[in-house]
């Protein structure tokens, strides 16, 4: 575990919001220290493994994908890890959450152009030995940042922050 101080915590904050349109001074100002301590502190984060890549966010729908579909599959506890790496190879799986506990243990969420993909991905999760709970055709996913990485005052109470 890595302690993150509040400089650590504002440049993730700021990294989440628009890790591609910020600027290393922008983001120093925003965290009230200089460009080249935010591109040490982002440098350190890569290498402690904080901070794991940087994807861009894609909507397959204007991608030629209309089809996004998430399985809700259970697979062996003793198993589930090895298995993801196989789900991964699945042509047009894009995402895969492992819960760890309960039957309903992974989520995958698949795009395609149509029902034939629908069905070639969910035969392929079958051979790899999952169980598929329901499919379920997803509208829109919406993702945040994780709302703590802000520039806290040390001093607040009560999770109060300076603009409070």
């Amino acid at each position: 575990m890595v302690q993150l101080d509040n400089v650590d915590r504002g440049i993730l904050h700021e990294l989440q919001l628009d890790a591609r349109n910020r600027t290393a001074q922008e983001i120093a100002d925003k965290v009230d220290v200089s460009a080249s301590t935010v591109r040490n502190r982002i440098g350190e984060l890569e290498s402690d493994g904080i901070i794991e890549g940087y994807h861009p966010k894609i909507d397959y729908e204007k991608a030629s994908l209309p089809l996004q579909v998430l399985f809700v599959c259970s697979a062996p506890p003793t198993a589930r890890s090895e298995m993801v790496e196989r789900i991964l190879d699945v042509r047009g799986v894009v995402d895969v959450r492992e819960t760890l506990t309960g039957r309903r243990n992974l989520y995958v969420e698949a795009v395609g152009t149509n029902t034939a993909d629908t069905v070639r991905i969910s035969d392929a999760l079958h051979e790899i030995g999952l169980s598929i709970e329901s499919s379920e055709i997803l509208r829109q996913r919406r993702v945040q940042p994780f709302n703590h990485f802000f520039f806290t005052d040390p001093y607040a109470t009560d999770g109060e922050t300076e603009d409070d």
